[in-house]
């Protein structure tokens, strides 16, 4: 239930489309629905502008089928993150309408067409091709939110001149998105570039004493560019939805 079916669920009662009784069925849910197993939180779009996301790691596929089947009486999209190809298969198995994007390692449900909110783009720059699944997750999750976003790929600082060569759309987004692993430089770089706020991601990328995804965390914490901000290794989809947030203002 987000602020527009809520409006629109009143208007009803209002015109007399609909008894009170009937409203009130459809509101017996809020603020959360219990299945027993999970706990899904209907009131999150009212207050957040977007519904409950559902982590597909380290759930059964019959769980996130009867989760999305939930969201989806209420009209939701749905949002399912880090969706490997075993679950994929699993859920096709169950024909719960489920769009799947392999890129992103995710899966969507779309109930209703997704506004523009986002006053501006959000551009994901991502160093090299082994960092885009988690670049995708991030482009996938502000997309859902209604933003418009556009990718810049494999620009990473082992070849400067490609990232340079596209200094315009770094100046012509609202919010960046920099996703990188190994020693995680490229967020340094873009932020020192321009004068919109980036958004880090530190891949688990890398060889032995990148220790999976620190390194680059470490170092994007470190940066000597104002203006950075640092998000959990691998955490596309946190990055997504705080460029969202963010290009609301």
């Amino acid at each position: 239930m987000d602020s527009e079916r809520l409006v629109e669920l009143f208007e009803q009662v209002r015109a007399g489309k609909i008894a009170v009784s009937t409203a009130v069925a459809q509101l017996r849910h809020l603020p959360f629905e219990d299945l027993g197993f999970a706990k899904i939180d209907h009131h999150r779009a009212l207050r957040q502008g977007f519904p409950e996301v559902v982590m597909g790691q380290g759930k059964q596929a019959r769980d996130i089928a009867a989760i999305v089947t939930a969201m989806r009486r209420r009209r939701m999209n749905v949002l399912v993150t880090r969706v490997d190809a075993e679950k994929t298969t699993a859920l096709r198995r169950l024909r719960i309408g489920l769009k799947f994007e392999p890129a992103a390692r995710a899966a969507t449900y779309i109930s209703k067409p997704i506004r523009i909110t986002g006053k501006g783009t959000v551009l994901v720059v991502c160093a090299g091709t082994s960092d885009i699944p988690v670049a995708e997750e991030a482009v996938l999750t502000a997309r859902m939110m209604g933003n418009r976003v556009e990718k810049l790929f494999d620009v990473g600082v082992a070849g400067i001149h490609r990232l340079l060569e596209n200094r315009r759309r770094l100046d012509a987004a609202s919010v960046l998105i920099v996703v990188a692993g190994m020693e995680g430089a490229l967020p340094s770089v873009v932020a020192g570039l321009i004068d919109k706020p980036v958004i880090a991601v530190p891949t688990s990328v890398g060889y032995g004493a990148s220790f999976n995804g620190l390194s680059a965390l470490l170092g994007m914490l470190n940066s000597c560019a104002a203006g950075v901000t640092v998000v959990n290794i691998d955490n596309g989809f946190g990055a997504g939805f705080a460029a969202s947030l963010i290009n609301r203002l």
